[in-house]
């Protein structure tokens, strides 16, 4: 997992996939335990280095940036090494917890044989996926623990991210990485719901070609009709011990209807409805509803929402008769991805298209799904 950088004298980190990415087409990357890494985008470190003190409890920490590079073994592995500069964070928590690539190379033939030997005679991430990956899964002493899943997207934007820049880049170029706050890192079985905000998709910069493919999508989903659409979801499922995985194309076809009976579905824990998660989640959107109304020039252009809680609460409470205990009800909501945010003062655009006021379409997203959680708390 970590070596020693000659360049810096400090700790080099290999990058692995993150296991909860479910949404999204940028590769996320566990960096450490409490930290991910993502490819750095001028106008999203813009966002965070400028971040109104009012939005920082709905967006993950910033914690600086770190150079990564490609590296590839006698036998054709790829690798993504993290080389920490002088006042960035530091592995010296030791190994992470296992994930699913724990001390993994991943080349290209490996990526495409796991996926397929994973998803037996299924259309990979275009349909519901139970993602078995018990094979893979061990321990330092060899022993399987218990039984887990994982969300196979984050490893299809890995592979294509390693397409990419071993392509187009040689080995010693050196690659800049956001480094965030792992929103996840405190549940022990993330159930994730990632929902694409806003009425428009495309951001200032999109070219006429982007531009028009990004307003059919919202126009043939529920971005059009509702504010908001699902790119994403996993959803701990306690009588079965795995996750059950959504993913954008899904989201994409969902009528207004489907999009609530999914919403109820990321809420329904395999044996029941969670009803005491229905309204702590309301109250966050409720509080993250003021604050984008107060955020004058600000656009969230394709960025996404996450609403999380942990479904071992459920598993922990099987033998008891619900409803739960709200002490048991941590949810929390995020903002995530910020590559096409625009705003008055962005460093990196000095000549931004200027908008007045608050961004109506997010906020039209966000009242709808506030209606939506409350109709389901109702009964409806």
């Amino acid at each position: 997992m970590v070596g020693q950088s000659p360049a810096e004298g400090r700790a080099a980190v290999l990058l692995q996939p993150f296991v909860h990415q479910v949404g999204g087409h940028t590769s996320m990357l566990t960096y450490d335990e409490h930290t991910v890494c993502k490819p750095l985008v001028s106008q999203e470190l813009s966002f965070y280095e400028s971040l109104p003190l009012a939005m920082r409890q709905f967006t993950p920490q910033y914690k600086g940036i770190v150079s990564v590079h490609l590296k590839k073994d006698s036998l054709g592995n790829l690798t993504l090494i993290a080389s920490p500069s002088l006042g960035q964070p530091d592995s010296a928590g030791g190994d992470p917890a296992v994930t699913l690539w724990h001390k993994c190379k991943w080349s290209h033939t490996q990526v495409t044989k796991t996926f397929k030997e994973s998803c037996p005679g299924k259309m990979l991430l275009r349909t519901d996926l139970q993602y078995h990956t018990d094979s893979l899964l061990e321990e330092a002493n060899g022993k399987q623990p218990e039984r887990k899943s994982y969300n196979p997207w984050g490893l299809h934007c890995h592979r294509q991210h390693l397409n990419r820049i071993s392509s187009k880049h040689n080995e010693n170029k050196l690659h800049q990485f956001l480094l965030l706050e792992n929103v996840v890192s405190k549940y022990s079985y993330p159930c994730i719901l990632d929902l694409k905000m806003g009425t428009r998709q495309h951001g200032d910069d999109a070219s006429e070609e982007k531009k028009a493919r990004h307003i059919k999508k919202c126009e043939q989903s529920t971005s059009a009709s509702l504010g908001v659409r699902i790119c994403g979801m996993q959803v701990y499922q306690a009588d079965t011990g795995h996750f059950l995985c959504k993913d954008k194309y899904f989201g994409r076809r969902l009528s207004p209807e489907g999009f609530r009976q999914t919403l109820r579905q990321f809420l329904c824990t395999g044996n029941q409805l969670r009803t005491d998660l229905l309204e702590p989640i309301a109250l966050r959107l409720k509080a993250l509803l003021a604050v984008i109304r107060k955020q004058s020039s600000y656009r969230f252009y394709s960025s996404s929402l996450l609403i999380i809680y942990d479904g071992q609460e459920h598993k922990e409470s099987a033998d008891h008769h619900p409803p739960f205990p709200k002490t048991h009800s941590r949810v929390d909501v995020r903002m995530i991805d910020f590559a096409h945010t625009t705003f008055k003062g962005s460093k990196s655009n000095p000549n931004p298209t200027l908008h007045d006021g608050p961004d109506h379409g997010y906020i039209f997203g966000l009242e709808n799904l506030i209606k939506i959680l409350q109709s389901l708390s109702e009964g409806k």
